[in-house]
């Protein structure tokens, strides 16, 4: 989709890589506070995807760091009921 790897949890998008950039899934209520520490609008062409942002790799010097932005992108995919199958198209 968008060129890269994405891993869901719980059926739901957490986080992904692609290029130089780490994808996170902050919902829509945790954009502005992401952007607060660095992260950018996500974008797919001219849209912005919601409640997604992208984290520069030179932004994530250590461990520590790619575990503060993976960790609430887990917590946030938990947190929700698995999404039903979908119907296999005839």
């Amino acid at each position: 989709m968008f060129g890269g790897l994405c891993w869901t949890v719980n059926t739901h998008m957490a986080v992904g890589a692609g290029d130089d950039d780490l994808m996170v899934h902050v919902g829509k209520d945790g954009v502005d506070g992401a952007l607060e520490h660095g992260a950018r609008p996500a974008t797919m062409g001219q849209r912005t995807m919601g409640g997604v942002v992208l984290v520069a790799a030179a932004d994530l010097p250590d461990a520590e760091a790619l575990e503060a932005w993976v960790g609430p992108a887990v917590e946030r995919a938990l947190a929700k009921s698995p999404k039903k199958p979908k119907k296999p198209k005839k």
